[in-house]
């Protein structure tokens, strides 16, 4: 392997191993212990129940956990093509660090918290010669988080932000983009969430301009946790411009300790705009690792 690529791939192994042991201590605050836990988890799946709780309580709840704890999954996955053949130069490694940290208490107007969040995520063509990162995405964000509570039931959370993504390149490689999204998340029950994300781009990348054709301007998405809480399925979907043309995401994850957040993760990815550089292509994969997650009941998004 190149040597310019040993230091962060160092620096990027240490955060990963670093937030598995802050999520150890951080996740069991993140998720809101209620007495009426026990009887969330008797619930169907088709059966509409939140968490009972007002809005001052939540609060102090939330000025007193951690501030820094997992934003989105941190996984370590290798995978292949499903439409092309299987060789060194298409067969690779994705990863993904993601962190969140809380600049505020609950304070603010609307009872709103302030977040600082940040992803990066790396293409790694691992079995090639010299293993080099083909791509890497950054991706900072500056966003405040309301938390969504109606007669007392915890109803969800919203989440608006100022988002940057690019891949930190100069010249026809670069590419980056700038927006300002909206998401939300409903917690229907203790076993399933259902998630929507919208965003106004700026896209001001030379090399780019394009990028929303095949990134699309929003998001759907659904988690379900079986309920012992060890298996963890998500779906997402991004409609580009053509009625019926999706970008498409699945997981699985199996928690390996029910006292841990671990698991292993099998992703299947169907669509294009997986990686900034090469957003245009069409990819059809399957890729399989491991995931530290954030607790499936957490209320952060």
């Amino acid at each position: 392997m190149n040597k310019t690529f040993k230091f962060p791939l160092l620096i990027t192994i240490s955060i990963i191993i670093s937030s598995n042991m802050i999520a150890q201590t951080v996740i069991i605050s993140d998720t809101l212990k209620e007495p009426n836990n026990r009887r969330l988890q008797e619930v169907s799946i088709f059966e509409e129940e939140q968490i009972e709780v007002s809005e001052e309580d939540i609060l102090k709840q939330i000025d007193n956990m951690p501030a820094f704890g997992i934003y989105r999954d941190n996984y370590f996955t290798t995978g292949v093509p499903l439409n092309q053949s299987i060789n060194k130069n298409t067969a690779d490694v994705l990863f993904q660090v993601s962190i969140r940290h809380r600049l505020t208490k609950s304070r603010l107007p609307f009872n709103t918290f302030l977040y600082l969040t940040y992803t990066q995520k790396y293409f790694w063509d691992i079995y090639d010669k010299s293993a080099p990162f083909r791509d890497n995405n950054y991706n900072p964000s500056l966003g405040l988080s309301k938390y969504l509570i109606h007669n007392n039931l915890l109803k969800g959370v919203a989440f608006l932000q100022i988002e940057h993504e690019s891949n930190g390149r100069a010249g026809i490689e670069s590419r980056s983009w700038n927006m300002i999204s909206l998401s939300s998340k409903y917690f229907f029950n203790s076993q399933l969430t259902l998630g929507t994300k919208l965003w106004v781009p700026i896209v001001d990348g030379e090399e780019n301009r394009d990028l929303t054709t095949y990134r699309g301007i929003g998001s759907l998405s659904a988690n379900y946790s079986s309920k012992d809480k060890r298996w963890w399925f998500t779906g997402e979907i991004t409609p580009r411009k053509k009625i019926g043309d999706f970008n498409t995401s699945l997981t699985v994850a199996f928690k390996i300790s029910a006292k841990s957040n671990q698991y292993l993760y099998v992703r299947f990815y169907d669509g294009r705009g997986e990686n900034l550089l090469d957003y245009k292509k069409y990819n059809l994969n399957i890729r399989a690792g491991f995931c530290i997650k954030p607790d499936f009941q957490s209320i952060f998004l």
